[in-house]
């Protein structure tokens, strides 16, 4: 181990400092917190914590659903009401995939986000990069297009990434961020909001 120790309490005794630098390089420990200290938990939501981290299968797919997870925080704790993995009306009556959508899927779709998570490599992340060029192609004008991209997957898809960038610098969706830019994702979504008057000012 980074620490040459495996002993968690003795580093959080006598080297505490460390400890958190290293469990935040390895597992974006302040980030969570930070996610975590903005929403309001319920006692359904620890049972429920509980008892999903019993059926957690594999490593990826649990940090998939975290990815989702946070960004479900994010918007729930600005007060948005959502549909998760629906279709979404742009142009033409034309739709695409969306694995978020603002307030709800459909022709309603004001905002809409694509949750990219992938610590796997392999044709998942073409795939990904394939539907967010989709939803680009059919959002109207007034419609708001996140993409949220993160897992180590994505380092041996760069060219995909590039692709999903390029999108994003020429104004075809409305911006990229990954979970240490959560806090950014936030105010572009409360920004989305209030243009459409879901939020107030």
């Amino acid at each position: 181990m980074e620490l040459q120790t495996s002993s968690w309490r003795k580093l959080a005794k006598e080297r505490p400092s460390d400890l958190v630098r290293v469990l935040d390089e390895n597992f974006d420990l302040v980030e969570r917190l930070k996610v975590d200290r903005s929403r309001e938990f319920k006692y359904s939501d620890v049972l429920a914590e509980r008892f999903s981290s019993r059926l957690r299968a594999g490593g990826a797919i649990g940090r998939g659903r975290s990815l989702e997870d946070a960004v479900e925080t994010i918007v729930g704790g600005l007060g948005l009401p959502m549909e998760m993995r629906t279709r979404f009306e742009g142009r033409s009556g034309m739709t695409a995939p969306a694995d978020m959508a603002i307030p709800a899927g459909g022709a309603a779709a004001k905002i809409v986000v694509a949750i990219k998570g992938f610590d796997s490599t392999g044709s998942k992340l073409t795939d990904a990069a394939r539907e967010v060029k989709e939803m680009a192609s059919v959002r109207r004008a007034d419609q708001f297009v996140f993409v949220v991209a993160d897992g180590m997957g994505w380092l041996s898809r760069q060219a995909d990434l590039r692709r999903i960038l390029a999108l994003a610098t020429d104004g075809s969706i409305s911006g990229v961020f990954t979970k240490r830019t959560l806090d950014a994702l936030m105010v572009s979504l409360t920004k989305a909001a209030r243009i459409h008057g879901m939020l107030e000012e």
